[in-house]
């Protein structure tokens, strides 16, 4: 599990093929390597992969042929900016919201507006996920966990604060860019709950 606050914006270092997928190297951007483990989970964009390999100033991860074709990672070139994050422990303050980095869809960026000191950011959405997206809910965006300002038939928008474009890949994210776009969990749980009432 992950909480959508972004711990470092890193890069693609390189893509190797391997025997029909991808293992993906990732420069991790000053995120603190020290204490990483093989095996243990790290969202690179809104998306948990498993590390396999690591030293001091990156990582890598295998991805699967499903990933590659239901995200952006798939669309990634060397020295493409990806938002990093580091599962969470029982002990972490829960800043942002519960995120499990399973990607439900990729959106797109709409526009862009400056609203003083931030920006006023819109997405464009699959219609079937724009039902678990409510105004003032959560959304995961490239793995950011992000306010909902607003949401209609077609997609929704939020505001980006200074801090959140200098510290993600934001900062390098511009119109007709492609996003990952996570849910919030509680919602797809209680439409599963509603669905599975016994009828009288």
């Amino acid at each position: 599990m992950f909480t959508g606050l972004v711990q470092a914006a890193g890069r693609v270092a390189s893509r190797e093929a391997r025997g029909g997928d991808v293992r993906m190297r990732i420069d991790a951007g000053g995120m603190p390597m020290h204490d990483v483990a093989l095996g243990e989970s790290i969202a690179v964009s809104g998306v948990c992969l498993t590390v396999v390999a690591f030293d001091a100033v990156g990582f890598a991860v295998d991805v699967s042929n499903e990933t590659l074709a239901r995200t952006t990672l798939g669309a990634l070139a060397d020295g493409a900016a990806v938002n990093l994050e580091r599962a969470m422990l029982p002990t972490d303050r829960l800043g942002g919201h519960l995120v499990s980095g399973h990607v439900d869809g990729v959106g797109e960026v709409a526009s862009i507006v400056d609203d003083a000191r931030s920006q006023r950011w819109r997405f464009r959405a699959p219609r079937e996920l724009l039902r678990y997206v409510a105004e003032k809910g959560s959304i995961c965006v490239d793995g950011v966990s992000l306010t909902v300002n607003g949401v209609d038939s077609e997609g929704f928008d939020v505001n980006l604060i200074p801090h959140t474009l200098a510290h993600t890949a934001f900062g390098t994210t511009g119109v007709g860019s492609p996003v990952n776009l996570e849910v919030d969990l509680v919602a797809r749980y209680v439409e599963r709950l509603l669905a599975c009432q016994p009828t009288e």
